[in-house]
C-alpha cells in the first residue's frame, strides 16, 4: 500500500478539545456521510467517546478519504512494552470505517464485515503521534471496500490494513 506517498509527510498536530457523545440520530439521519463527519470536525456532533479514550482523533475528511492521528503513549502498552496491537487496529478500524462512511447517503449506514490488519513497525510509546490515513476502494450498492496506513512522522509505515464494509438504510430505531 501506498496511500501515504501521496500525501506530504506531517507535523504533530496538537489534541483537539472535542465533546463527546451520542449525536441526535433523526439529525444524523437528515445529512450524507461526509457532513456528519464534517459535523463533528466543526464541533457540531460529538465525537464518540472512545476517541477520547484513545486519544484518536478525526484530523481530515473528504469524499472517500478519512485522515485520523493518534497519540501513542504507556497507557497503552502490552506487556512487551510496545503499543497494543488493538490500539493501532481500532486507529485503522476508525479511518478505514469513516471514509467508508464519507460516501454514505442521507439514510445510510454501514457495519464492518471483516478488517484486515498486518503490522509491520514495532509502535512505542516513543514513537509520537502518528496518523492513519483510510480511502475507499470500491464503492457498490451494498459493499465498499477501504484501504488504510498508519505512519509516523518520518513516513515510514507502521501498520496498514483492509476492510469491506455492508451498507443498508439506517433503521428508525439505529439509535436505541
Amino acid at each position: 500500500m501506498h496511500i501515504s506517498q501521496e500525501y506530504p509527510m506531517f507535523d504533530a498536530a496538537p489534541i483537539p478539545e472535542y465533546n463527546v457523545g451520542i449525536a441526535d440520530i433523526p439529525q444524523v439521519a437528515a445529512r450524507t456521510g461526509l457532513e456528519q463527519m464534517q459535523a463533528i470536525l466543526s464541533g457540531d456532533f460529538p465525537a464518540p467517546s472512545m476517541a477520547q479514550t484513545m486519544t484518536q482523533w478525526i484530523e481530515r475528511v473528504a469524499e472517500g478519504e478519512a485522515e485520523f492521528r493518534g497519540e501513542p503513549s504507556a497507557a497503552v502498552l502490552n506487556p512487551m512494552g510496545i503499543v497494543h496491537g488493538g490500539w493501532a487496529m481500532t486507529l485503522l478500524d476508525s479511518a478505514l470505517g469513516c471514509a467508508v462512511h464519507t460516501t454514505m447517503a442521507k439514510g445510510e449506514m454501514y457495519v464492518s464485515l471483516d478488517t484486515s490488519v498486518r503490522f509491520i513497525r514495532a509502535i512505542t510509546a516513543e514513537t509520537g503521534q502518528v496518523r492513519c490515513i483510510g480511502r475507499v476502494q470500491s464503492r457498490g450498492r451494498r459493499i465498499a471496500t477501504a484501504e488504510a496506513v498508519i505512519e509516523d512522522q518520518k513516513g515510514r509505515i507502521l501498520a496498514s490494513g483492509t476492510s469491506s464494509c455492508f451498507i443498508r438504510p439506517m433503521s428508525p430505531d439505529a439509535g436505541s
